[in-house]
């Protein structure tokens, strides 16, 4: 039973690091306006000051999603910011759907274990 748990804990920590990291890798490029994101913005529509709130929104969600007393609170966030994704991807016709859509799923995965009554270290 112990070991169960002790697994749960481990999947919880390593997929919080991979997403942390992936938030903070996709936010800077963001936050800098590299990886053509500038132009990719301003092709859906969106004006620049979004870019840069979308960008602090994944850093600083990607840093939280590694504190287990607001990791629930920061996978919300990402995963509002997901769907936002998955929306401005159909609609604008844009490849690279499955992307945000596993992000918003283990996400969600994370939520569900890092909720305040859920006692995931």
């Amino acid at each position: 039973m112990a070991e169960a748990g002790r697994g749960k804990t481990i999947a919880v920590w390593v997929l919080s690091a991979l997403l942390a990291a992936l938030f903070l890798f996709a936010g800077g490029q963001k936050l800098v306006g590299a990886g053509g994101t500038v132009e990719h913005f301003a092709d859906w529509g969106y004006p620049p000051w979004f870019r840069l709130l979308i960008g602090l929104i994944e850093v600083a969600g990607g840093l939280a999603l590694l504190v287990p007393s607001v990791a629930f609170y920061a996978a919300g966030a990402l995963g509002v910011v997901m769907i936002g994704a998955i929306y401005t991807l159909l609609t604008k016709s844009a490849p690279g759907i499955p992307a945000p859509i596993v992000c918003l799923l283990a996400l969600a995965f994370i939520a569900s274990l890092r909720r305040p009554s859920a006692g995931v270290a």
